[in-house]
């Protein structure tokens, strides 16, 4: 039996830890963190509770992440200051999607701070 929310969309809170944690595909194959969330954001945004708000979540996170090693690239010239950048850019791209994929399990709203809102 599927589960409908008050508005009409079926509840997959699977489908939201998922999409979650394909932004790991970066560590894993280099490439997909970006797409494989975007690709699900898009085909199940109209049809999931919740899935437009996670997805917007991931995307910005995405982004904003490109964008600070992108900025840290040059940075490393100033003191090596875009190299500690760029560290704590890796460790955050990988903590935030695990936490998020938890809070999205439980039915929670995703909570990505230092994030740019590219998309609102």
């Amino acid at each position: 039996m599927e589960v409908v929310s008050e508005n009409g969309l079926r509840i997959d809170r699977p489908l939201l830890t998922v999409t979650h944690l394909t932004q790991l595909l970066n560590y894993i194959t280099g490439f997909g963190g970006l797409i494989v969330p975007l690709i699900l954001w898009l085909t199940t945004r109209d049809q999931v509770d919740g899935m437009d708000q996670h997805g917007k979540a991931i995307v910005n996170l995405q982004l904003s992440l490109i964008l600070y090693v992108v900025l840290s690239i040059p940075a490393i010239l100033l003191l090596g200051l875009g190299i500690l950048t760029l560290i704590l850019t890796g460790i955050l791209g990988f903590l935030l999607p695990i936490v998020n994929a938890v809070r999205a399990g439980r039915g929670e709203a995703p909570s990505y701070f230092m994030t740019i809102p590219f998309i609102s």
